[in-house]
């Protein structure tokens, strides 16, 4: 008779078990797609009336940043970049005139994990505890923007952004990933 009485208790077991597997689960995937939300944003902008066509050589202009050793990875990335599109730079008097400012700024991200899950709702104890913790993590933007040269008139803008490493390698490799899926499209289609 004891068995008897145990089997249903034993059986509510393994469901709540199974609830908290799918749950714990459930906030991993989420965490997950929540970690992919830090990955590299890009986007970019264009003066619609500009002919691109016309533009074949560039100089650089400026590069602002606070670090003095990322001001020729950057013209180093934008010019790898730029010379794969067919432009050719020229050190003064370019057809396109480059200015590039890189930035960064401490983000904040909150995360709560829940514990406790067994049984469901309680009378006054929900589900549980919750430990709520904060991550602080530099952002790195970088915006590059390319003038006509005779006009001084902004015809392109791009910026990439991500989450800084530690790691100045890692760094690096974002930043010529950025500068990359920044031009992938550039020029802009041409009219047709």
């Amino acid at each position: 008779m004891f068995n008897e009485r145990t089997q249903p208790q034993d059986d509510l077991k393994e469901k709540l078990m199974n609830v908290q597997r799918t749950i714990f689960a459930s906030i991993g995937i989420a965490l997950l797609f929540a970690n992919g939300s830090f990955a590299e944003q890009v986007k970019t902008d264009y003066d619609r009336s500009t002919d691109f066509r016309r533009y074949k050589t560039y100089s650089w202009e400026q590069v602002q940043t606070q670090d003095p050793l990322w001001v020729g990875r950057i013209k180093e990335a934008v010019n790898a970049a730029l010379t794969a599109k067919g432009l050719a730079p020229v050190e003064s008097g370019g057809d396109i005139a480059i200015v590039a400012m890189e930035t960064t700024k401490n983000q904040r991200t909150l995360n709560t994990f829940y514990d406790g899950f067994g049984g469901g709702w309680r009378w006054g104890g929900g589900f549980g505890n919750a430990t709520t913790t904060v991550d602080n993590y530099k952002v790195g933007t970088l915006v590059v923007d390319l003038f006509d040269a005779s006009t001084k008139k902004v015809i392109w803008r791009g910026s990439a952004s991500d989450t800084l490493s530690d790691k100045s390698d890692k760094n690096i490799k974002n930043l010529d990933k950025g500068v990359q899926k920044m031009f992938d499209h550039f020029p802009p289609n041409e009219k047709k």
